[in-house]
């Protein structure tokens, strides 16, 4: 048994004994251990033991329960101890024990609880963890035990009651002196223990987390009423500060619990017992309130109890209503709830604190369902005349009205502008009456003040149409001279002088938020006129001492409140505008904050957001974030700290929520008004005189030294605050601090504080240290203050002043960064690793070791030098210092951090050096990741992830996702943060990895756990026991892997960090994964969207669901205690909330996109279908859209507005992805056509009447894709789709919509132009197939007479189809679609011109929401135009009906009926002409506008709505006439053209822009040709007639005026951007390559395009003209050509080549150009560029081979049409022929046969001289080539072709021959043509082509003979072996002729030519 006498279990010794003794052996060794502990005095050993013993109890479970009670009694007593160490180890050890210690939850729960309370007295943040862990699990185990220990003994259960009972002592418990009966210890005095509350409130949330959320939801009104007793109960608000503490910890209890434990049903439900609560409170108060009898003492203490319980219980109810968001909305629409009743009567509650609760409350609600802001606003204005005379009415009514005021910034629709005016009128109501009648004198001050003030923050665009009645208002309230004030002192009484007072603090605190939420309005003018009562406000507070002796002590207050009201405002207002008054002010500044006139030691609050974060090491909870913090922060040094509560200051009703709190807590008024001096000072002090500094900061050393005791320490804290701000004032102003003895007063000042034994004071002196030398910024003056530090590091023996100054050098190093403070880099870094090893201290090692992380971080690269004795100092100190000092470690932790960064990207090498180093990381992070404490556990999870950034192949990920995953379920928010942190940088890399490991987990926890484990993806990892122990590591990740635990966070977590991280996380998760693992990712997302469906109306099933689900959990009462304590039964199922649900809808759009850019067969029934097929894994997008269908339907048919915007974004993606992919099975179908239904019902619900704005513009939205998509052929189908467009368009013509009067009148903007854009789409579409159907060649259509009803029988779309459905609308619209684009246009006028919009608004906008109203308008102007473009060019040119007159039914207000009227009647007399050149000038001028200079961000769809609007309206006469009229209207157009160009890249912009371009060209040639056919008809009799065309006889064209010259230069540009080398720019600059490629296709478009254009500009110009551009335009052609032509393998022709000798035609054909003056210019061009070809074609090495064709076209036409130009040129002539010899001679026999057919014409040509040279030259080749054909037959149809057309070239020239001539040309010709006749045994064998050729040339002969009868006789007589040659050909034609006539075949078809040059040139 000796052996057992070991402190680690002896395994070998255990392992040799038998069976029966193990249990005895062990509880040998236990006892031994007990002994032990108590020898162990040493925490370490304790704790360590401690330890021991709970894995050791968790591994025997129940074979330990001999051992139990001794283990208890032992470890009970040291639940107390000193170290808070131990105590931790106690608490987790009681908790393994309470597992299977029966008796810990039955017999000794009282005792427990008393030591818990005991345990909690004077605990830190770690202690109050753990105990409250205990505490709370143990009392959930006595109320629910677990199942198997309840069969093993006959248990007695703790009733409900009784535990509550005991948890209620502990939150009301005062100091240890403590009787064990609750009742009796209750009656006592004394002051409640805080650490024992904040204590017991977290048990409290264990409690209930333990039992699980099923529980809380049947057990919710019993522990609604209990947790609200507490805070009704004397003991827990005996002052005011404590009755916030404990409202704080009630609300931190519900929120909770209540928050994240319950799903959102089951969150209704609880929102409807808070209701009652509620309800049954008011009923009480009321029956005090009107009782009227003697016995009212009571009842006034019940009122002041009752307070306390409606904040808590409206604050909860506005939490859950405002975290449900819309999906709340049943909670409002249920009468029988009447939630909205109950919260209304709390506003007539007697305390003001229940008002403003109330208040808040009704304002969560408004911004959780935006459609109630405006009805409650009109309720409670409504209420507030009524109740004028009640002051509570008056008090609640406008508390309600500011909040609601407050919420609108978060409801993007708005409020009716209207209410402004509403709000003032009440507001000015109050204040005047409230003189009126004392009774309500104050509140009626308060209510008009706070009303204004709440006013403001509905922004410039409300408040400045009531700028100037303010600036009266604020002006009346002050006296308006000195004189004034001077004789208002003596007035007056107490009471006048409080409303006074209160009326000046209001009248501030408005000017406040004005100024604080107008900027905008804030010009010289009016800061000057709101200076004048802000002035006469600081002159009064020097006389307000000598009014509160006069009138008494109560005015403090109301004194304090306009004190903070002005020094808000000041800190708002640049110090410029008082520095006349910075004497008085600072006076008063310093006096305040140094405590001089207040007797309490009030200390700011601010000293923490001036410390640094990551001081929190030093300064413990105080600075650290935690998931307690609205708790925790009750224990903190500041004055009321943590207190913070809506009663101290009413107007944070109004104001933006402070991030991260839940509910506005403004501090109490005495903290506030410091902590506002604090914040001014540092405003002002940058400004201040040296002078002044020093006296300020000498008088600071003096209130410190005059001060003694706590006091001092209050005034230090205070002093130090205000210096901080100062400083960091002067580094923000880039001022320095002043003159030697300005720093040398700050100097002693600072230096002083390093040694106060106050840990945030050195704090506070270390980081004023930084501050100081960052500003003062001089290397002696750094120099001096390290010195210091160094002689008193080396001399100094306490800890105070060691640590002190360690953090100085710390500090130091922070602010002046490494370069600064290099030359001190080693000597710190020798003191502080000395400092760090002194084991007696663990406080100094933990001030040195952050100090020495500070510089680390700060030196940079500089430290490398120091890293490895650093690093071996961290690693022995990891070793060494006991884990228990859990400081030291974070410092290490942090240390190694900053060395890992330091190192770098180094760390990769694989240097010996490197290498141990990077070890000894690695080493590091493994020791403080096996920390147990969770801040260590964090600081090593970010040490891991520097390195994975640096040397990711070395961090092992295997080991570091799984932990990470466990870490996820920490009660430590800082755990899962970094955490989650992790995880994203890791998931950015190496998604994959990390999902496999994290899956790893579950597949242990898997084996481990045999029994059903709940496979639900979003149990919470918190609720379950198994994970409060951690039995089962990550027993929280199940088969949807570490993505479905992440989406489960995303319900319970409310970090932002947190939740932002998670997103990102999944973001790239997502895109890494989504793709491969199509179905998981699909299935996640419709697992969480599935949720929708359950709370969601839309679906008809959920009734009946519903029912069975409650039948269920009735069943379930009874099994419940028995299941409770099965592992994972007990997880409750919260369905994902709205939140998550939107983000999984926003997963569904990113998967979609990432599916399109990764595969095409995602989007291809048949491609996905086989590639399943080849490969079942493959997965793809198409083959799951029923699944993408309908999770687009269950989110867009939502309660939350959120989740149906992101489902109608998602369906309308869905819908463009997948419209044009077709049905395999059905031709002719798409697969989304058997998905009309689903759209059909999910856009449905978008159209009814209280739907808001932006969800209607959505849906409109997807409406008009849907349509436009072209799915739905059946008529009648689409109508249901089309039918809600149609009511919308009624909508829109009604005027006011229903949802007018609810929103901002922008809001019904956003809808009415979504309406006219969606049916502008669906017009355009309709259009477009229509023009597509007429382009068609028309087939017959079968009853295209009849009526349009019958084309249901048709299957396929008749091509007007949808057209018609547009038609009948398209009058209304069209009137519409204008008024909207004159609004655009006035809207997009520059500020200049504001001047011009009409007052009364437009069409569609108001005047004062112009701001808002400008975004719709942007998002919309582009598809009207477009559509308004293609009404006028069909129809619209030619009807007359005036906009402007339209325009009058839809005016808003009737007042502007009768101008409109008016206006209408001058519109129509109007001419159609008239009204037609305005509408062309709208439709120029906001296309000139918009394309001058698009905005990056605008969508590339609106460029080409725009372009295409232009194209089309060019497309009518009309416009064309207007264009070519004005030039310069043209010549902008292009310009702005041009510009775009340089801005926009994409291909399609350049073809579009290319087309508008050519419809100009084309409106100019028409235009001139007009005026040449009038000239011409006219000066047919006069001589000389005018010079048409540009240029006119000069030639010149003048930039900016010219048309031809910006049509250059346009095209010019695209030219050179597709092929750059034409510009010598261009070429020679060094970064040009010169690379010949071969053109895109588009590009290829493009030139083609613009070489067409160009070939057009001469019609443009005058003669003259065209000989300044001609050069240009032929030297751009010639070399296109020369570029563009190049030979391709089946010889088809490029668009530019084609395009080029087309303008070559065009060009060369130009008329008018020959006039006398110009025929010499003209002359030489021609021949110059045919020089230019002919010197292009000739062949070189270099270049891809030219295609010849194209070049010898280019020649021929020349030829053919310039002849007279070329005539006589010899060099010339030979060139030609040369090419045509070269092509004669070609081994290609395409290339041949194409010059036979140029060779023709050119021969053919009428002008002689030009011919016949070249038919002497080229003749005698052609001959020679065809008579090489009989020995070298075809074999194929190109060498055919060759032969034929040649033979071709040879009758034309016997055709062309005289008559004396025939002979001889017919004996070349005919004795050719026989030999290629085959005799009859060569013919049965011969090839087809070859037999081909034998046909040809009979026909020819047979054809011949009867043309020159004479002459073929001649020549067949000279040769008779021919003649026998030709008989027999046709003998044999004739007999097989005869037989085929017998069989009668099938007629067989000659084969043609099979390819034809595209384009005709001739």
């Amino acid at each position: 048994m000796e052996l057992a006498h070991s402190l680690l279990l002896n395994e070998e010794a255990l392992a040799q004994i038998t069976e029966a003794k193990r249990p005895v052996f062990i509880f040998e060794w236990l006892r031994f251990l007990d002994k032990v502990l108590v020898a162990a005095n040493k925490s370490q050993g304790r704790s360590e033991i401690l330890m021991s013993l709970q894995k050791v109890l968790n591994g025997l479970g129940g074979a330990a329960a001999s051992s139990h009670r001794d283990i208890y009694k032992n470890a009970r007593s040291l639940l107390t101890d000193r170290s808070m160490a131990v105590r931790c180890a106690v608490a987790k050890c009681l908790l393994e024990l309470q597992n299977e210690a029966v008796f810990m939850w039955t017999a000794e729960l009282e005792n427990i609880a008393t030591l818990c309370f005991k345990a909690l007295e004077n605990s830190n943040y770690g202690v109050r963890v753990a105990v409250s862990k205990l505490l709370g699990t143990v009392m959930a185990t006595a109320l629910m035990p677990k199942q198997a220990t309840v069969m093993r003994q006959n248990v007695k259960r703790a009733t409900f009651d009784e535990v509550l009972e005991l948890m209620a002592t502990g939150f009301l418990r005062g100091g240890s002196g403590f009787l064990k009966s609750g009742g009796e210890m209750l009656k006592v005095g004394g002051s409640v223990n805080r650490e024992v509350r904040v204590g017991v409130t977290q048990a409290y949330v264990v409690f209930v987390t333990t039992l699980g959320g099923q529980w809380l939801e049947r057990s919710f009104a019993t522990f609604l009423s209990h947790v609200l007793d507490l805070v009704s109960h004397p003991r827990a608000t005996q002052t005011h500060v404590e009755a916030v503490y404990s409202r704080r910890c009630v609300s931190f209890i519900l929120r909770a619990t209540v928050g994240s434990l319950l799903g959102e049903k089951a969150q209704i439900a609880a929102a409807k017992e808070i209701c009652q609560a509620i309800g049954k409170q008011m009923k009480a108060v009321e029956a005090v309130v009107n009782d009227t009898s003697s016995e009212n003492k009571s009842g006034a203490a019940d009122i002041a109890a009752s307070q306390h319980v409606m904040v808590c219980a409206l604050q909860e109810l506005g939490s859950l209503v405002q975290s449900l968001n819309a999906t709340a909305s049943p909670l409002i629409q249920e009468a029988s709830i009447g939630l909205l009743e109950i919260v209304t009567s709390v506003l007539l509650h007697p305390s003001m604190a229940a008002r403003l609760a109330a208040a808040w409350c009704l304002r969560c609600v408004a911004v959780a369902l935006p459609f109630q802001l405006t009805p409650f606003l009109d309720r409670c204005a409504e209420r507030l005349n009524n109740l004028k005379t009640s002051p509570e009415a008056v008090s609640g009514y406008s508390f309600a009205m500011a909040a609601l005021l407050g919420g609108v910034h978060q409801c993007p629709l708005g409020i009716p502008h209207a209410k402004g005016k509403m709000v003032v009128s009440i507001a000015e109501d109050l204040l005047r009456t409230a003189a009126q009648n004392s009774r309500l004198s104050l509140q009626r001050t308060q209510a008009g003040w706070l009303l204004l003030g709440a006013l403001m923050t509905l922004g410039p665009s409300v408040v400045r149409y009531h700028l100037p009645k303010m600036l009266l208002l604020w002006r009346n309230v002050f006296p308006r001279s000195l004189k004034e004030l001077e004789a208002e002192k003596a007035r007056g009484d107490s009471f006048t002088w409080q409303v006074t007072l209160e009326g000046r603090a209001g009248a501030l605190c408005a000017m406040r938020s004005f100024v604080a939420h107008c900027p905008e309005l804030l010009t010289e003018d009016v800061i000057r006129k709101l200076m004048t009562p802000i002035e006469c406000a600081m002159t009064m507070m020097s006389h307000i001492p000598s009014v509160i002796k006069a009138h008494g002590a109560h005015l403090k207050a109301s004194a304090a409140m306009v004190r903070l009201r002005l020094y808000d405002i000041l800190a708002l207002l640049p110090p410029k505008t008082y520095e006349g008054s910075f004497n008085a002010l600072l006076r008063e500044l310093v006096a305040e904050f140094t405590l001089t006139d207040n007797s309490a030691n009030t200390t700011t609050s601010l000293l923490r957001s001036l410390c640094h974060y990551d001081d929190s090491v030093l300064l413990g909870s105080w600075l650290q974030e935690t998931d307690h913090k609205s708790i925790e922060d009750q224990l903190q040094p500041n004055s009321a700290s943590g207190s913070g509560a809506l009663e101290h200051d009413p107007s944070s009703i109004y104001l933006r929520i402070p991030i991260g709190e839940a509910v506005p807590g403004p501090l109490p008024l005495g903290v506030s008004v410091i902590d506002a001096s604090v914040a001014l000072f540092g405003v002002v002090f940058p400004h201040v005189s040296y002078k002044h500094r020093l006296q300020m900061l000498d008088h600071f050393a003096e209130c410190v030294k005059q001060a003694k005791g706590v006091r001092q320490q209050a005034v230090q804290l205070n002093i130090f605050t205000a210096v901080l701000s100062a400083l960091k004032g002067l580094a923000e102003n880039k001022s320095t601090l002043g003159p030697e003895e300005v720093r040398k007063s700050a100097l002693t000042l600072v230096m002083g504080a390093l040694d106060n034994p106050n840990p945030i004071l050195r704090c506070a002196a270390g980081e004023a240290l930084g501050r100081m030398a960052q500003v003062v910024g001089e290397a002696t003056f750094i120099a001096r203050m390290a010195q210091y530090s160094f002689d008193k590091l080396k001399s100094a023996r306490d800890v105070v002043s060691r640590t002190g100054h360690s953090l100085a050098l710390g500090c130091l190093h922070r602010y002046v960064g490494g370069i600064g403070s290099g030359q001190h880099l080693k000597t710190s870094v020798s003191i502080l690793l000395a400092l760090a090893q002194d084991g007696t201290s663990p406080e100094v090692q933990t001030w040195s070791l952050h100090s020495l992380a500070l510089i680390v971080d700060s030196s940079g690269p500089m430290y490398r030098g120091y890293v490895e004795p650093t690093l071996s100092l961290v690693l022995t100190l990891l070793l060494t210092v006991p884990p228990s000092h859990t400081e030291v470690h974070q410092c290490l932790g942090r240390c190694l951090g900053a060395i890992i960064t330091t190192v770098g990207p180094e760390l990769q090498g694989n240097g010996a050096t490197i290498s141990t180093i990077r070890s000894s990381c690695l080493v590091g992070c493994a020791i403080t990741q096996d920390h147990s404490d969770s801040l260590v556990q964090a600081a090593a999870i970010s040490c891991l992830q520097q390195l994975h950034m640096f040397a990711p192949r070395h961090v092992n990920l295997s080991s570091l996702v799984p932990s990470l995953c466990v870490h996820l379920c920490s009660s430590h928010l800082l755990l899962r943060r970094a955490a989650v942190a992790c995880l994203r940088q890791l998931a950015q890399r190496e998604a994959a990895e990390v999902c496999e490991y994290a899956m790893s987990l579950a597949k242990n926890a898997g084996d481990k756990e045999s029994s059903g484990a709940n496979v639900s993806p979003f149990a919470p990892g918190v609720s379950s026991r198994s994970d409060i122990h951690c039995r089962h590591q990550g027993v929280n990740i199940t088969e949807t892997g570490l993505e479905g635990l992440l989406f489960g966070m995303l319900d319970r977590e409310t970090d932002r960090k947190l939740c932002s991280d998670i997103h990102d996380t999944l973001g790239h998760m997502l895109s890494s994964l989504a793709v491969e693992k199509l179905s998981h990712w699909l299935m996640l997302c419709k697992d969480v969207l599935a949720a929708s469906s359950d709370m969601s109306t839309a679906t008809p099933l959920s009734g009946g669901k519903d029912e069975e689900s409650e039948k269920k959990d009735e069943m379930d009462d009874d099994t419940m205690f028995t299941t409770l304590g099965e592992e994972d039964k007990s997880k409750p199922f919260v369905a994902p909330r709205w939140a998550t649900r939107v983000f999984a809808a926003d997963c569904l759009c990113r998967i979609i996109n990432l599916c399109e850019n990764a595969d095409q067969a995602h989007f291809d029934l048949a491609m996905a279908r086989s590639a399943k097929l080849r490969n079942p894994t493959n997965d793809l997008l198409v083959l799951h859209l029923s699944d993408l269908i309908r999770m687009a339907f269950m989110a867009a048919t939502d309660h939350s507005n959120q989740l149906r915007m992101a489902g109608l974004q998602a369906l309308e993606d869905i819908i463009k992805k997948f419209a044009s992919v077709p049905e395999p099975e059905f031709p002719g179908h798409v697969i989304l056509e058997q998905y009309q239904a689903n759209v059909g019902a999910a856009l449905r619900p978008a159209f009814s009447q209280d739907t808001p704005s932006d969800i209607i513009a959505k849906a409109c939205q997807v409406c008009s894709t849907w349509i436009g998509s072209g799915v739905v052929s059946d008529l009648n189908d689409l109508r249901r789709v089309h039918n809600l467009l149609v009511s919308s368009l009624d909508k829109v013509q009604a005027g006011k919509g229903s949802s007018s009067q609810l929103y901002r009148e922008s809001a019904t903007t956003m809808e009415k132009l979504a309406v006219l854009k969606a049916w502008a789409e669906v017009y355009v579409v309709a259009m477009n197939i229509k023009k597509e159907a007429e382009s068609k060649p028309k087939r017959a259509m079968k009853n295209t007479d009849d009526d349009e009803d019958d084309y249901g029988t048709i299957d396929e779309l008749p091509p007007d189809s949808l057209i018609t459905l547009v038609q009948p609308e398209l009058p209304t619209l069209s009137r519409l679609w204008l008024a909207a684009l004159k609004d655009y246009a006035l809207l997009t006028l520059p500020a200049e011109f504001s001047s011009q919009l009409p007052p009364d608004g437009g069409a569609f906008y108001t005047p004062e929401t112009i701001d808002t109203a400008r975004l719709h308008y942007r998002n919309s102007w582009a598809p009207i135009l477009h559509a308004v473009a293609l009404w006028l060019n069909s129809t619209g040119f030619t009807c007359a009906e005036s906009t402007e007159a339209a325009v009058s039914g839809l005016q808003k207000r009737s007042a502007s009926i009768s101008l409109n009227q008016a206006s209408g009647a001058m519109a129509s007399a109007k001419s159609l002409p008239e009204i037609n050149k305005d509408r062309m000038h709208l439709i120029l001028g906001v296309s000139i506008q918009f394309l001058c200079s698009p905005r990056p961000e605008e969508p590339v769809e609106h460029v080409t709505a725009c372009l295409q609007a232009l194209h089309t309206l060019l497309d009518s006469s009309c416009a064309r006439i207007h264009i070519a009229e004005d030039q310069l209207i043209g010549v902008e157009l292009l310009s702005v053209l041009h510009r775009l160009l340089l801005t926009w890249n994409p291909p399609s912009i350049q073809l579009l822009v290319t087309g508008v371009v050519q419809q100009i060209v084309r409106a100019a040639q028409d235009y001139l040709q007009e005026k040449r056919n009038t000239l011409n008809e006219d000066d047919m009799e006069k001589e000389s007639c005018p010079v048409l065309g540009e240029g006119g006889d000069s030639g010149g064209l003048i930039p900016g005026k010219s048309l031809v010259f910006a049509t250059m230069e346009l095209l010019m540009f695209i030219l050179v951007r597709h092929m750059p080398h034409l510009s010598t720019k261009m070429s020679d600059s060094p970064s040009h390559i010169a690379t010949k490629t071969r053109l895109s296709e588009e590009s290829a478009r493009l030139v083609a395009a613009t070489v067409t254009i160009l070939s057009d500009l001469p019609s443009l110009c005058s003669p003259a003209g065209c000989m300044t551009i001609l050069p240009t335009i032929l030297f751009l052609i010639a070399r296109i050509l020369k570029d563009t032509a190049i030979k391709s393998a089946d010889n088809q022709v490029p668009l530019p080549v084609s395009a080029a000798l087309q303008g070559i035609k065009s060009i060369v054909t130009l008329s008018m150009v020959k006039t006398e003056e110009t025929q010499k210019q003209w002359t030489a061009l021609i021949r110059s560029t045919l020089a230019c070809i002919l010197e292009y074609s000739q062949p070189e090495d270099s270049v891809p081979t030219p295609d010849e064709v194209s070049m010898l076209t280019a020649i021929a036409l020349f030829l053919w049409s310039a002849s007279s130009e070329i005539i006589g040129v010899q060099s010339l002539q030979n060139g030609c022929m040369n090419r045509f010899k070269n092509a004669l001679n070609s081994c290609d026999p395409w290339v041949q046969a194409k010059c036979y057919q140029l060779l023709l014409s050119v021969f053919q040509h009428s002008n002689r001289a030009l011919s016949t040279p070249y038919i002497h030259s080229l003749a005698p080749i052609v001959v020679e080539k065809l008579k090489a054909v009989e020995r070298n037959r075809p074999a194929s149809n190109n060498e055919l072709l060759a032969a034929q057309e040649g033979i071709k070239v040879l009758e034309t020239l016997v055709a062309l021959g005289e008559e004396q001539n025939r002979v001889q040309l017919l004996a070349l010709l005919v004795p050719t043509l026989i030999s290629y006749l085959l005799d009859e045994n060569s013919f049965a064998s011969a090839s087809s082509v070859s037999k081909d050729l034998h046909e040809f040339a009979l026909q020819n002969l047979m054809h011949i003979g009867p043309l020159y009868p004479h002459a073929f006789k001649t020549v067949m007589g000279a040769a008779p072996e021919l003649k026998v040659r030709l008989e027999t050909a046709v003998r044999a034609s004739q007999a097989s002729k005869a037989k085929a006539a017998a069989r009668q075949p099938a007629p067989t078809i000659h084969s043609a030519p099979t390819i034809k040059l595209k384009t005709s040139f001739f």
